[in-house]
């Protein structure tokens, strides 16, 4: 009935294109009909051959490997397709839908104002917060005030020393961290400073007014490099503006045991703690045998602050990217939802040899989440107390909005992971059931999780997994054994279109399913039960799908309002769990980062969900928007955002070049006109045309390369990537299903 039901809308869509053709209601550039400006009769091929000759954009002939950074602009990471699922729309179909778009571009922007990015510095401190990173006259000598937490501090003096219950040290420690509170009462309120039982005294005094004043010693942080004013809203729930990522992993620093990545995205001491490399890395010289194999370089330099000679790079995949004032800067430059997926893999956390942490998923998650609110009050602690920071955890598109349009970032939680809720399987016995799924959704709702996947890098007991391709995809396979006692289910399937299948893996030419059993058999026999096994010729499709458990799930992320993300499922457990959302009439539906198939994105507009390609480099983004302007839904407003997948073992966008003919010329305007500078850090200046995007404070600088090129292809200036909606309210979509432009 679903598929019958489908089939009539496109015949009744199709009709209705071509009665517009014939009316020459479409502006189609070669029938030279039409409306003019809109963005089929921009369309400018030569430009796009100039996009697909600059740096880091793949010829389509390629073999596609997601081991291979290179590869990162493919539409698709979840496999590339198999009888019958291939690119559902024709070409009349993606006619109307790219003219719609370019209809809806011509819109009247939202009304913006803007915001301070800080409140405004008294003379005399109002509160036990309002001394964040401010210099103030104490006890008759200049004092810097660095917020550890919230109305907690380090008092760094002229001449870079702490002060301590004994006088003034050298070094940071929990001995040199004051607690301050505020006479009540006063409008220029004296201040004591404690720790424990102990009272700061100096000079005999133990209560100080603080006097605004210069000549402080600067406490040593990364810059931001952005000026102006961050925009804002007029109006709390108008629609809103903004960049929009749907994929990051900012708490990965706990997981893989808690050792296996580099750098966090913050610390109580501040920069020259967070952005230090792992002791094994230091204690080797830069050897680290995770980061030679994910980017074969033997070796690196260990020294992060204030050099950061080797890291952090678009293809150093253990060390920090996302360091709080990288996240600031992006918020300045624009951006304005932030998801966070909170990550693990338990097998690979168990064969990583260093570990602090428990390598179970759901205490990582658990773990993570907490982290999240820890930094969300550090940040508030350095923007002047409670609810001041730009990192605000939301939970309801009403909540996201009123931050959004406050001129703050929105930030989700949301949940990649292998076994979600314990629900491995072993020898396709779950090990989880239906009271375990609600017990822990419910859980991580509290939590805050508003954004799911199913499935990671493993089958579990909800669905297959699409798999990895190329060298990494029998270690991966490998490990799926350890953890379900079996491998992936792939079968040869007949290739349609070419996108669509699940990634293939290796393979005999030609092996019938009987000779492969005795094979893998006689392997087994040699190399023991982990021997992988021999897989028919490609294209291959999983064939486990969408179990009654993942059913079970996806109505209960429905129930209490949470996005499904169908990323990494195998391509019939998407289909399936698509077939699911549309019978339930449920617009929650989000692909994150590209590990999905393109059979599945114009289904996900039809069902009005919003789509994040991975963001790879900043010209393959160009064909990845052209590409879905095409499956854009003329019932829903139309935007994409990007999935950075930055510190989950994604490479992000390569250096642009020095001398590409479009280059990112430094300052340039952003989003709501504040002006970008090359940012710095220690003694490290970053250009994205010749560092790509090394860490994540350099995602604003894309924005003015893609500025660059015609409407046909992306945007027409910076500051119009991207217009961000909220299209329904809570009672539909959980979150704010959000979309550009």
């Amino acid at each position: 009935m679903v598929e019958r039901k489908r089939t009539v809308r496109r015949l009744i869509g199709t009709a209705v294109v071509a009665l517009g053709l014939v009316l020459g209601v479409l502006a189609v550039p070669s029938l030279g009909i039409g409306r003019h400006g809109n963005l089929l009769s921009r369309y400018d091929a030569s430009k796009v051959q100039a996009v697909a000759e600059q740096p880091g954009v793949d010829p389509e002939s390629l073999p596609h490997d997601h081991t291979d950074p290179a590869t990162k602009n493919d539409i698709s990471r979840g496999g590339e397709v198999g009888k019958n699922v291939e690119d559902p729309t024709n070409a009349a179909e993606r006619a109307i839908a790219t003219a719609y778009v370019a209809d809806g571009r011509k819109a009247a922007d939202p009304p913006l104002t803007s915001t301070r990015p800080m409140q405004k510095r008294l003379k005399f401190p109002q509160d036990r917060y309002a001394m964040a990173n401010g210099c103030y006259r104490m006890a008759g000598k200049p004092t810097y005030f660095k917020p550890t937490d919230l109305g907690k501090y380090l008092l760094y003096t002229k001449r870079g020393k702490f002060r301590s219950a004994d006088g003034l040290v050298t070094t940071m420690s929990a001995e040199t961290v004051w607690a301050a509170t505020a006479q009540k009462g006063k409008k220029r309120p004296k201040f004591t400073f404690t720790r424990g039982g102990t009272t700061l005294k100096i000079k005999g005094k133990t209560s100080f007014r603080l006097l605004r004043t210069q000549g402080c010693r600067a406490f040593p942080e990364a810059g931001v490099d952005v000026s102006g004013k961050p925009h804002a809203g007029v109006t709390p729930f108008q629609e809103v503006r903004g960049f929009v990522d749907a994929h990051t992993h900012g708490m990965a620093f706990e997981f893989l045991g808690g050792r296996a990545h580099c750098g966090k995205p913050w610390d109580e001491f501040g920069v020259t703690r967070a952005l230090v490399d792992c002791p094994d890395h230091t204690a080797a010289g830069g050897v680290a045998p995770l980061e030679t194999a994910l980017t074969s370089e033997p070796r690196h330099d260990p020294v992060g602050w204030p050099t950061f000679k080797d890291w952090p790079a678009p293809h150093s995949l253990t060390h920090e990217g996302t360091y709080y004032k990288w996240l600031e800067r992006a918020w300045r430059g624009g951006q304005r939802v932030f998801v966070n997926l909170l990550v693990e893999n338990n097998q690979l956390c168990m064969i990583y040899p260093y570990k602090k942490n428990s390598c179970d998923d759901m205490d990582s998650v658990r773990l993570q989440a907490r982290d999240m609110y820890k930094m969300q009050d550090y940040i508030d602690a350095q923007f002047g107390g409670p609810g001041k920071g730009f990192y605000r955890i939301v939970k309801s598109p009403f909540e996201a909005r009123r931050v959004i349009n406050a001129g703050k970032m929105a930030v989700v939680m949301g949940i990649e992971t292998s076994v979600p809720f314990g629900c491995t399987m072993k020898l396709d016995i779950p090990a989880c059931n239906l009271k375990d799924i609600d017990r822990q959704l419910d859980e991580v709702h509290r939590m805050g999780v508003r954004q799911m996947e199913l499935v990671n890098k493993f089958d579990n007991a909800l669905a297959g997994v699409a798999g990895d391709s190329g060298a990494i995809g029998p270690l991966v396979n490998s490990a799926n054994f350890l953890e379900t006692g079996s491998f992936w289910d792939m079968r040869h399937c007949e290739p349609a279109d070419g996108e669509s299948h699940d990634n293939n893996q290796t393979a005999l030419p030609t092996i019938s399913g009987e000779q492969q059993d005795a094979l893998f058999g006689a392997i087994a026999q040699l190399l023991g039960p982990v021997a992988l096994p021999l897989y028919p010729p490609p294209d291959h499709c999983n064939n486990r799908g969408l179990t009654t458990l993942g059913q079970y799930t996806i109505r209960g992320l429905a129930k209490r309002h949470m996005l499904f993300d169908p990323d990494h499922l195998s391509v019939k457990a998407r289909q399936q769990s698509l077939d699911q959302t549309e019978d339930m009439g449920y617009h929650g539906v989000l692909s994150s980062h590209s590990w999905s198939t393109p059979d599945s994105y114009p289904r996900i507009y039809e069902q009005g969900g919003f789509i994040a390609p991975y963001a790879g480099d900043s010209t393959g983004f160009v064909e990845k928007w052209r590409r879905h302007v095409g499956w854009a839904d003329p019932r829903y407003y139309f935007g994409i955002g990007f999935g950075a997948d930055i510190n989950g073992l994604g490479a992000q966008g390569d250096p642009r070049g020095a001398n590409v003919p479009n280059k990112v010329t430094y300052p340039f305007k952003g989003l709501g006109g504040v002006t970008i500078r090359k940012q710095t850090a220690g003694k490290r200046t970053w250009d994205i045309n010749t560092d790509g995007v090394a860490q994540y404070g350099l995602y604003p600088d894309p924005a003015e390369v893609l500025g660059d090129f015609d409407h046909a292809l992306v945007l027409a200036r910076p500051e119009e990537l991207a217009r961000v909606y909220f299209l329904r309210g809570w009672a539909v979509l959980n979150f704010p299903l959000v979309a550009g432009v």
